[in-house]
């Protein structure tokens, strides 16, 4: 049992992530700033229920600070998502066009940042993150490259034998693009 939430708010400098995982009798936290180094905390209970239920309090508490859930940056994610994100980068590319920087551009940045949890640096500047149209289409690129690799040779390599067929959504790996994911940076 995992979760991985990002708490995303371009205006005011936020970008951070907590991740919690169980195992056994112990639940691992990890938090910090998107794409620097994380702070772990290991809490040791006394059975694996323990863990879980302080699992799901925790959960509950930051969901309610605001988080939403996410992929990690160098995890995976489901190509609804990728698609989602590549329709919000094509509505991004109209307000990048027009130097249109208002508050819905910052909304659908914000919404794009928690599907693609992006290391921006330690000051955010939402009205200098998308310089070009081709930061926003260089991007796009990346995204769609993941939507024609074969997700079931991915996942074979991941784990040194041939996957099996499911009915489950293809999954694709965000291991595949660049760590230069921001030209501009």
């Amino acid at each position: 049992m995992e979760i991985y939430l990002v708490f995303v708010d371009a205006i005011r400098n936020s970008n951070k992530f907590w991740a919690a995982k169980v195992e056994d009798g112990n639940l691992t936290v990890q938090w910090g700033r998107v794409g620097y180094q994380a702070q772990t905390k290991v809490h040791t209970l006394a059975n694996h229920q323990g863990a879980v239920s302080k699992f799901n309090n925790l959960v509950a508490e930051k969901k309610g600070k605001g988080y939403r859930e996410s992929q990690p940056e160098i995890d995976t994610c489901d190509v609804y998502e990728i698609e989602r994100a590549i329709g919000l980068l094509n509505a991004i590319r109209s307000y990048v066009i027009h130097r249109n920087f208002d508050q819905h551009y910052i909304q659908l940045l914000n919404q794009y940042l928690k599907i693609v949890p992006t290391p921006l640096g330690m000051q955010i500047d939402p009205y200098t993150i998308y310089r070009t149209l081709a930061d926003v289409d260089h991007q796009r690129e990346l995204l769609n490259s993941l939507l024609a690799t074969p997700a079931p040779i991915a996942v074979a390599v991941a784990v040194d034998h041939a996957p099996e067929a499911t009915a489950e959504p293809k999954v694709v790996s965000l291991k595949t693009i660049s760590k230069n994911f921001w030209r501009h940076l």
